[in-house]
């Protein structure tokens, strides 16, 4: 499918697609899109690939605004407009939109309509599809997180370690499914993890109170990286996050674009393209809309190429400059 998308993407000209895929009088197809926390990125690679190639799509566009509570609302109305596609971008809207494969009520969650994912890190591990491929249900999608080992190889390349720190949203289960991801991965590969969770109030929504001193600890504890997942709740407190861990000396690796593309002061990561993610979305979403195949017969994927990013500034103030031999393949900004 990756092969097909790059193929497709690169030689097929707008105009010869539209005409011979849609015609000249196609009605558009109707997208019911959720978000996450506004457009990002991965929408915007996504309307251009339709754009580029010629295919009429009218989205809906729904934003939750990082707010659990909406996505039933969201469910309800997609039942009620039964638009050709939904999309939704990350764990928790995908989640709140379709439900775990085990738990997914059809009175609660949209289950006879084809959903698109994007951005959701462990599809398996958060239950989104009991596998990859043969999915059982009527959902595909793009993840576009590096698998974990590949993460923690790159870490071990730039500088050995035997300990790893990570701070993550016990409320979002795709952090919660990572966070125990990585402990069986060190109990494999003889590493430690030492985690930490952001403080929650009664009705579990994440504080920032207490970050600082949470970085101590994984600090005190001994923790050498300071892993980055894809939370989102923590990409909203990065500054304060990467500030503690810089004051701390520990270096940080991020499984994200966005967290490299900020200002603060982040040191390394192995990371896919937002961007390319919604354009290989696009083309999963034109096998479902023009080609009529089942979102269950799509294999879930995510993009063959990563980028490892290395931020040079970053590793001067830590005094932990790359080693040589990275300068053959790694991003230096």
């Amino acid at each position: 499918m990756r092969r097909t998308f790059l193929k497709q993407a690169g030689a097929l000209s707008a105009a010869a697609l539209a005409q011979r895929a849609w015609g000249q009088a196609a009605a558009p197809m109707r997208i019911y899109a959720v978000t996450w926390r506004g457009k990002t990125q991965v929408e915007i690679g996504m309307e251009d690939f339709f754009g580029k190639q010629g295919v009429p799509v009218e989205f809906i566009w729904r934003d939750a605004a990082q707010t659990p509570a909406r996505l039933e609302g969201f469910a309800k109305e997609i039942k009620e407009l039964r638009p050709d596609l939904v999309f939704t971008w990350g764990t928790t809207a995908t989640l709140g939109i379709a439900g775990a494969y085990d738990a997914a009520d059809p009175q609660r969650f949209v289950t006879d309509i084809p959903l698109l994912f994007a951005m959701v890190a462990d599809p398996v591990g958060a239950k989104v599809v009991p596998a990859l491929r043969v999915q059982g249900r009527d959902i595909t999608g793009v993840f576009h997180v590096a698998p974990l080992a590949a993460q923690v190889e790159s870490m071990r390349t730039y500088r050995k370690f035997e300990k790893l720190g990570v701070i993550y949203n016990a409320a979002e289960a795709n952090s919660v499914a990572i966070v125990a991801s990585l402990k069986r991965l060190g109990n494999a590969q003889r590493f430690g993890v030492v985690d930490v969770a952001f403080d929650r109030d009664a009705s579990g929504k994440p504080l920032s109170t207490g970050i600082a001193d949470k970085i101590a600890t994984l600090k005190q504890a001994g923790a050498e990286w300071l892993y980055l997942g894809p939370d989102t709740y923590l990409l909203t407190q990065m500054k304060e996050v990467a500030a503690a861990a810089l004051e701390h000396r520990i270096a940080t690796f991020s499984a994200t674009e966005a967290v490299l593309n900020s200002p603060f002061p982040v040191l390394t990561g192995l990371v896919s393209s937002y961007y390319l993610v919604g354009q290989f979305a696009g083309f999963k979403a034109v096998q479902v809309l023009q080609k009529r195949l089942r979102a269950r017969d799509i294999p879930i994927e995510t993009l063959s190429r990563y980028s490892f990013i290395v931020r040079m500034e970053v590793a001067k103030q830590l005094d932990i400059l790359p080693p040589v031999a990275l300068f053959n393949y790694a991003i230096v900004k």
